[in-house]
């Protein structure tokens, strides 16, 4: 995969992590503002807000769009967002991660702000939710979709020989079996299988991944340590062709094991993992078909966001 370059924060984070010195200590109902706005597009599409401007925010308001039917989101728990906001006031766009990547965070006022944590409280993966509030003099819209933070699915036993894949706090550990050859060709070996849509040429595709080199083990990469995502492009050379091809038509909630021998990796390159053969442990969080520009350059921007 190419090193991509990070994410610049947003207004709306600000906005939401500033709180607006809102008391939580009663739950937060959905009001007039949620009935004032109405929620449009599929569970895998960018939502659509339709309301009359200029929108008035007299309280902060929460309201679930479509309960979830994954896990349970609980406190300290990982979560994936795309989120979508609009400057009520003007209807003016002030964030849109679908355009680019979703945001990894945690289950904690702390990471998501008092506003979006009390609104994800007792949600569970899948679930969109609307959140109203007013900042100054910005009224808030914003929609939310909770994406799987990791892999959830149908485990599958992998066949004998391949390489072996342990849990540590949720982060995949790889083992290579010992005394044996790398193979010659891609295997691909889904190790939990999802129920999301599945991958296609195009794709903005979101994942997290370790790899390791299956000559000695060491791991070279992973984002699993750094606590962040990679979105990229499928189908236009930004990842490796193991990825390529390994993850093409796998369901997101997937978390599929790939050994990528050099030639669908780095061979002819200068790379020092050139002759190597690569094992990936990849979980697919999230696939759709949008594709983000650099508005300035119009140049394809991969994001790793955390």
């Amino acid at each position: 995969m190419r090193r991509p370059s990070a994410l610049v924060s947003s207004l709306v984070a600000a906005l939401l992590l500033g709180g607006c010195g809102m008391d939580f200590t009663d739950p937060v109902e959905p009001e007039q503002a949620a009935s004032e706005i109405a929620v449009t597009g599929a569970a895998d599409e960018p939502p659509v807000l339709e309301y009359e401007t200029p929108l008035v925010v007299t309280e902060t308001t929460n309201s679930t769009v479509w309960p979830g039917a994954g896990r349970l989101l609980e406190d300290g728990d990982e979560v994936l967002l795309n989120m979508y906001a609009e400057d009520g006031s003007t209807g003016q766009i002030l964030q849109d991660t679908y355009v680019a990547s979703p945001r990894l965070m945690r289950m904690d006022p702390a990471s998501l702000g008092p506003t979006l944590y009390q609104a994800l409280k007792g949600e569970r993966v899948g679930a969109r939710v609307l959140v109203t509030e007013e900042d100054g003099e910005v009224p808030l819209a914003l929609a939310v979709d909770v994406l799987p933070a990791r892999a959830d699915g149908e485990e599958i036993a992998p066949a004998e020989g391949l390489p072996s894949v342990s849990l540590d706090d949720g982060a995949p550990s790889i083992e290579i079996p010992a005394d044996s050859a790398a193979p010659d060709d891609l295997e691909v070996q889904p190790l939990v299988r999802g129920h999301g849509r599945q991958v296609e040429p195009g794709d903005m595709v979101t994942v997290r991944y370790s790899g390791v080199q299956w000559s000695n083990g060491d791991e070279f990469d992973s984002n699993w340590t750094t606590g962040t995502v990679l979105t990229a492009m499928f189908g236009v050379g930004t990842v490796i062709d193991g990825w390529e091809q390994g993850l093409l038509e796998q369901p997101v909630g997937s978390r599929v094991l790939l050994v990528v021998p050099p030639s669908l990796a780095y061979a002819g390159t200068d790379s020092p993992l050139a002759e190597e053969t690569l094992v990936f442990v990849i979980d697919i969080l999230d696939s759709r078909s949008q594709v983000a520009y650099d508005t300035s350059s119009g140049d394809l921007s991969e994001t790793e966001e955390g």
